[in-house]
């Protein structure tokens, strides 16, 4: 069972490259019975003022972590590195037991049925059924082997590697009348090799309702 496991991180806190690492194994084995970790590391942009900018941090996904501060009772506190697992269970980034403890609960819940395929380098096709309507429709997509040599901040001389780190992030649009969704949705490609994957979350609660497997996406001509 698909399980998404959300990280919000940044390359200007010394307490995040154990949970990029931790994300990045959870990733590669795949560690709890019955679930496929599906990773995705938002770079937040609220450490760039401490002293380096994260070349891949937004301001959309420090949104995307206030939401979710919101919406699991934080009275609006954000920190990293923050781990959600499911958009339902949160905890400290490096927590290791947390999160396979999270992720076998999630895997047990019932999933909406979402399928993703690249028409190309940059359109998806998306579809999603078994769902009530109304839920939201969102692209990810995802990079691996990401390297950088950070300078300044709390990571100053450090060589930082991510796995599954947020490029882009697109909002599809809604789970229609009957439970379903299909669209052809555009996205940002790159030069690096990246992957795309689709869920399901429910508005009111943040709740992951469903997770397509990750699809390779064309090399770049």
């Amino acid at each position: 069972m698909p399980v998404l496991v959300e990280l919000f991180t940044s390359e200007g806190c010394s307490s995040c490259p154990a949970a990029d690492r931790l994300l990045a194994r959870l990733a590669a084995e795949q560690p709890v019975s019955g679930a496929l970790v599906v990773p995705i590391a938002f770079h937040v942009d609220y450490w760039n003022r401490l002293g380096w900018d994260d070349p891949f941090s937004s301001a959309a996904f420090t949104r995307r972590q206030s939401a979710y501060a919101a919406l699991l009772g934080n009275d609006g506190d954000i920190y990293t590195p923050q781990m959600i697992v499911g958009g339902r269970t949160e905890f400290v980034g490096s927590d290791e037991r947390d999160a396979r403890r999270a992720i076998e609960a999630a895997a047990k819940q019932a999933r909406a049925f979402v399928r993703v395929f690249p028409a190309d380098a940059s359109t998806a096709r998306v579809s999603v059924t078994g769902v009530a309507a109304g839920a939201d429709v969102t692209l990810a997509v995802i990079e691996d082997g990401l390297v950088s040599d950070v300078t300044r901040g709390e990571n100053a001389g450090k060589r930082l590697t991510h796995t599954a780190v947020a490029r882009d992030l697109v909002e599809a649009g809604a789970v229609d009348a009957a439970g379903r969704f299909h669209a052809s949705v555009p996205f940002r490609s790159g030069p690096g090799v990246r992957r795309i994957f689709a869920f399901v979350q429910d508005r009111a609660t943040g709740r992951i309702l469903g997770v397509s497997v990750p699809a390779q996406l064309p090399r770049p001509r």
